[in-house]
């Protein structure tokens, strides 16, 4: 577990996650550079090396069993994991209390985001210091490391919520702790870390001085990721119920009706040395299991008979029911088809759906009708049902269109990011949620790591277990 003040002291990650342009870069020791090197004396090429690290510090923990996208999607009954060797699957994340004393579970998705914004940091204080770079290819790095950090952040929100997150990293190892930022200070920043990253890239030219993953494919340039941070954007404004800014920001992001709805940006895996795979990688469904409301909630096609297209292509019936602990499924995933399968960090058909979200949240007629045709595209083409008709979705009460609305997102994104848990939090309907047995709860949010409440005196007056 990693105090927020400790941060000062960790060393940077850096990594090529298959990285094209890593066979240009002359590092003795690619892996590990000298923190100190880097801040003292910091070159393009350690620059450049930082900036790619900051790839990997983004992707940590979100592909794990025990990680972001599993355990989110446990609390939102996307998924289970029957892992015989921890039974904390299910007695901690549907039974109990999240228990922030254990780190793999109550107190985790914490010290990994810290460690990466505060990477950034030491990237961003360093970057003005290198003559060698134009002040186009600095305003990209700036750019580059913003948009990751409000990444991060919001991933550490997400967990968190209504208990608030500390932003302050910069703070020295012998200091007291950053104090806890209430959930609306944390968005704050959040918001002012991606529009100062907009400025930024505005002003750094036609390429980036450093490589980006296979994951940014399309979006490597500095015109093409401010529309992956104008995307990020959008969603952050959602999840603030600023439906105008989210329509304004959406207009700057590659979302498209005529696109592929898998557009976007991905964190990426590979088997090289040095590389992680994916963890949500899991053949013969042996531990990573699909909760059984996904089959029984899913909406038929127009035959009357088959159910929708998404749950088809990510839910894969098993031989075999398995059972444990009472909970009983008989299906599994087949989203990630590889160790190497990629994960969506936002992909064009989420955009597509919170562009409809933010016109259902402006509740005209005018948004309403543009908020159909965005569904309409995304329940035919991802869901293989039959379109809405415009008199009938008018007629609906605003609850009635965001019930539709979220059951188009739950199916869409799937085993992606934990948005089913989120979404319905955001909406006050987590009691939607199916207990498979009377003495299952529904958690909320996760509680600060042990070492973060024993670091406070006195502790926080909420977020301590």
């Amino acid at each position: 577990m990693t105090r927020t003040r400790t941060l000062a002291g960790v060393t940077v990650v850096l990594g090529c996650l298959t990285l094209s342009a890593c066979t240009d870069l002359q590092v003795p020791d690619y892996n590990n550079p000298s923190l100190q090197d880097l801040q003292d004396n910091p070159t393009p090429t350690k620059i450049a090396a930082a900036a790619q690290g900051l790839l990997v510090g983004t992707r940590a923990g979100m592909s794990a069993p025990n990680g972001y996208i599993s355990l989110l999607g446990i609390l939102g009954r996307e998924s289970y994991n029957f892992d015989a060797a921890d039974p904390r699957f299910v007695t901690e994340m549907l039974e109990g209390e999240l228990n922030g004393g254990s780190p793999a579970f109550g107190g985790n998705l914490w010290g990994a985001p810290y460690r990466n914004i505060r990477n950034a940091n030491i990237l961003l204080t360093a970057v003005p210091q290198v003559t060698a770079l134009s002040d186009a290819e600095k305003a990209g790095v700036a750019g580059f490391a913003k948009t990751v950090q409000a990444l991060d952040l919001l991933n550490v929100i997400n967990t968190r919520d209504a208990y608030g997150a500390p932003t302050d990293v910069d703070i020295a190892p012998n200091a007291d702790p950053a104090p806890i930022a209430t959930k609306a200070e944390v968005f704050a920043q959040i918001v002012s870390l991606l529009d100062d990253a907009k400025t930024d890239l505005q002003a750094a030219g036609t390429a980036f001085a450093f490589g980006l993953s296979d994951g940014f494919a399309g979006f490597d340039t500095p015109a093409a990721f401010l529309q992956f941070n104008r995307a990020l954007r959008a969603r952050v404004a959602v999840y603030n119920g600023d439906f105008s800014g989210a329509l304004t920001a959406l207009g700057e992001s590659f979302v498209s009706t005529s696109a592929s709805l898998d557009l976007g940006v991905h964190h990426v895996y590979s088997t090289r040395s040095g590389d992680v795979t994916n963890g949500l990688f899991d053949p013969t469904a042996a531990d990573l299991l699909a909760h059984p409301s996904l089959q029984t909630d899913a909406q038929l096609q127009a035959d009357g008979v088959t159910r929708d297209q998404r749950f088809l292509d990510k839910v894969l019936p098993l031989a075999e029911a398995r059972t444990v602990r009472g909970i009983t499924t008989q299906l599994g995933f087949k989203i990630y088809a590889a160790n190497t399968s990629p994960v969506p960090i936002i992909r064009n058909e989420e955009l597509i759906l919170l562009r409809a979200e933010a016109n259902i949240g402006l509740n005209t007629v005018g948004s309403n009708t543009a908020a159909l045709a965005d569904i309409n595209v995304v329940r035919t083409t991802s869901g293989g049902l039959a379109t809405i008709a415009l008199v009938d979705w008018l007629a609906m009460t605003p609850d009635e269109r965001l019930t539709e609305l979220l059951y188009n997102k739950r199916y869409s994104l799937l085993f992606e990011g934990g948005h089913r848990w989120i979404d319905l939090r955001r909406y006050g309907r987590l009691t939607q949620l199916p207990l498979d047995l009377p003495a299952h709860r529904r958690n909320d949010k996760f509680p600060f790591p042990a070492a973060e409440c024993d670091a406070r005196v006195p502790k926080p007056s909420s977020g301590c277990t």
